[in-house]
């Protein structure tokens, strides 16, 4: 059992679990777009997130600590691996596309990094983080698929990605009410300004408009209003049960199943 239980967290501590929510989101939008599957830019999606998490989690970590444990040494090699597959599946990819990702892994390298000082990267700077890491997970999930598909860009999907920017916000957002006892003050995270109500009470409003952004397709089916309530209701009940004495696993395993769910839903129902 005890076996289990260090493969479990490992499974979730080395982003195996988070690069699987991304992978699920690229595969939504190749299904709601219609497009085959690409195995560079699925490839490049799971990898790359799980390089950019460990290193954002990792890196400094594994520096300031002399004697290294067999279980960080065991998450570099993770990290390093998928480092060297992301990287593959990046010359995979088709120029434009390749453009685009360099953008979004330039903002991840800034949000880990301190080039602006010492001990300032784009994570300390006060309220920036969430739209961040929501504008890179949306910009990744849709706006690469299409890209290397040559897909013209459209009314229709520049929704699916307020869309999903507005759904990676919501889901930041229950994160950030887990980690209140432990962010520092200087973050300045939404539960820290405006209280875990407040939080709430937001979270629940961007649902709203997640679903009725819908509405402003050209054409849109029921079936689709059907999986998106269902997805709401899920998220709202993560959001409205979520408080900082819940276990780390509400969030790192949980929450993130949220994307795998919705594909799942996306796939057996439409």
């Amino acid at each position: 059992m005890a076996f289990f239980k260090k493969l479990f967290d490992f499974y979730v501590n080395a982003s195996i679990h988070v690069s699987f929510s991304v992978l699920a989101l690229v595969l939504m939008t190749n299904h709601m777009f219609g497009l085959s599957f690409n195995f560079a830019t699925a490839g490049f999606a799971f990898f790359g997130t799980m390089f950019a998490y460990n290193f954002i989690k990792y890196a400094e970590l594994i520096q300031r600590i002399q004697r290294r444990s067999k279980y960080l040494v065991a998450i570099f090699i993770a990290g390093t691996t998928a480092f060297l597959l992301c990287a593959y599946f990046f010359f995979k990819l088709r120029f434009t596309t390749q453009l685009a990702s360099v953008i979004f892994f330039g903002l991840t390298f800034l949000y880990a990094v301190p080039v602006f000082s010492k001990d300032q990267n784009f994570r300390n700077f006060s309220g920036i983080k969430i739209y961040i890491v929501a504008l890179c997970w949306a910009g990744v999930t849709t706006l690469l698929p299409l890209l290397d598909a040559e897909v013209a860009l459209t009314f229709a999907m520049f929704l699916k990605f307020i869309q999903r920017f507005v759904l990676i916000i919501t889901l930041i957002l229950i994160f950030e009410i887990i980690d209140l006892r432990h962010d520092a003050a200087e973050l300045q995270t939404v539960p820290q300004k405006i209280g875990v109500k407040q939080t709430k009470i937001l979270g629940l409003g961007l649902l709203v408009l997640f679903y009725f952004l819908e509405f402003f397709q050209h054409s849109f089916v029921a079936e689709q209003l059907i999986i998106n309530l269902i997805l709401i209701v899920v998220t709202a009940l993560f959001t409205i049960f979520a408080n900082p004495n819940r276990s780390q696993y509400y969030t790192s395993f949980w929450v993130e199943i949220i994307p795998i769910f919705w594909l799942l839903l996306e796939v057996y129902c439409c």
